[in-house]
Order: C-alpha cells, then structure tokens, then sequence
C-alpha cells in the first residue's frame, strides 16, 4: 500500500495535463471534418494524426516535470506558489485554446492564447530551472511545439480572415 501511495502524485500530476486535452478532443473531432479541413493551412502543416501523440507526449513530459517541481519544494508550500502557479495558468491557457480556435472558430483570438500560453510557459521553465533542471529541460520539447503552433496559428489566421 505505501508503494501506491508514493507513486499516487507522480501518476496524478503526469496524467493531470492530458484532462483538458482529452476534454477538448470532443470539440477537436467535430470541427477537423468539414471547418478546419475547409482552411488554408501552410505546406509544412503537420498531418492531423501528428497532434495527438505529441500532444499525449508533451502533456506527460510537462506533467511529470510538475510532480518533480512539487516533491522537490515539498509538496504545496510557500516556494511552491511562483512555480506551480505559473505551470496551472499556462496549462489553463493550453486548455482555454480548443475551444477559442476550435469551438468558436476564433482564429485570431486563439493566436492571442497561444501567445499568452508561450509567454507563460516560458517563465514556468525559467521558474523550474532553479528548483529542478530536468523539469526544466522537460519543458523544453513543449516550447519549441508552441513556436511551431503559434506560427501556424498566424499563418491560419492570416490566410482565413476573410472566411466565416
């Protein structure tokens, strides 16, 4: 029984990022079809079957870089507020950007999440490199994935503005 107890927040905090992505798959699945199928997207837009196993891999990464951070300030403390603060408000972010792009077809407003995601994702890996560099480095694959969806984002927005 200990040994489950041990492992309980590692499994909680790997497994918690993949809450809003399997959330938002719903909204995801519906629109990929017929409205983001009808969009101009860029040549080096990834297949649609590349998102959800980077998107499984990067939550995991980022979600177990979490539970590191947390058991080495101690759990919830005091040190744990900057940290694990930042880390919650950008995987609200992360979560908050299906339904703007997806669910209301907002494409400029989800540019604007995804930026916001970036900035806030970026001073979470800062905030852990000092706590605990392999959650840092975690992080890491997670960046260089927004760079690559925040310009494809513009670019959607940019060629789509005049479509409803």
């Amino acid at each position: 029984m200990e040994l489950v107890t041990a492992w309980a927040p590692a499994v909680g905090f790997t497994l918690l990022p993949h809450t809003g992505g399997f959330l938002g798959s719903s909204i995801t699945k519906k629109e990929i079809p017929e409205w983001y199928g009808s969009l101009q997207k860029p040549s080096w837009c990834p297949p649609n079957w590349v998102f959800a196993p980077v998107w499984g891999t990067l939550y995991t990464s980022m979600g177990f870089g979490s539970y590191l951070v947390w058991k080495e300030l101690g759990g919830f403390t005091k040190k744990s507020v900057v940290p694990l603060g930042l880390y919650a408000g950008q995987l609200a972010l992360n979560w908050a950007w299906t339904p703007v792009f997806f669910g209301a077809h907002k494409t400029g407003w989800g540019l604007v999440t995804l930026l916001l995601t970036t900035g806030t994702a970026t001073a979470t890996t800062a905030s852990w490199y000092n706590i605990k560099k392999t959650a840092a480095y975690l992080m890491v694959p997670y960046l260089a994935w927004l760079a690559m969806a925040s310009a494809l984002n513009y670019r959607i927005w940019k060629d789509n503005r005049d479509k409803k």
